[in-house]
């Protein structure tokens, strides 16, 4: 069978929704090592996403860092890209059932020490395969000259040792999985 972009993020979405029933242990795991990660190289500013049910829930991950007053940045979605905004509360749900602080224009292109993002699976590229919307590409199509590092999470690495991406989409410096 012919393997593109398409059928494996849907093998991929299948594998990761079986996933769901292990995801507080694994959960765990990963924001254990993406803290560590980030004590030990003394990162300040960091883009991470609010999690939807089939994502890694990086809401602990949230509250300790803002304990710590490190700068924390979430996706604000605009057209058919996003924007980075100020994590804070309330957190408000939008379109795909995303939840996402109140629209702020205090970010203002500088540049990001980590960006965590989530992901469906990888290629041999190790580049990203997401959900389909090419929200992420976009947005690190204009912004990647100022993000310092890319970690993609996921509960489950979903991998295909053919080329399935394009040129354009995001890769990593390092992925983090249980």
């Amino acid at each position: 069978m012919m393997v593109n972009k398409k059928s494996f993020r849907q093998q991929s979405l299948t594998v990761l929704s079986n996933e769901i029933k292990h995801a507080y242990i694994k959960d765990k795991r990963i924001v254990s090592t993406l803290y560590q990660y980030i004590k030990k190289e003394n990162i300040h500013s960091i883009m991470l996403y609010i999690p939807m049910k089939s994502e890694v829930n990086l809401f602990p991950l949230i509250k300790q860092l803002r304990k710590e007053k490190r700068q924390v940045y979430t996706p604000f979605m605009e057209g058919k890209s996003f924007r980075l905004v100020k994590y804070r509360l309330p957190l408000y749900k939008k379109q795909f059932g995303i939840q996402e602080p109140n629209n702020s224009k205090k970010y203002k292109s500088r540049t990001i020490d980590l960006a965590i993002v989530p992901i469906v699976g990888v290629d041999a590229t190790l580049r990203r395969v997401g959900f389909g919307k090419g929200m992420y590409d976009r947005f690190f199509e204009k912004e990647r000259k100022n993000i310092k590092k890319i970690i993609f999470v996921a509960r489950k690495l979903c991998y295909t040792h053919r080329v399935v991406t394009d040129h354009y989409d995001v890769e990593a410096d390092m992925i983090v999985v249980p």
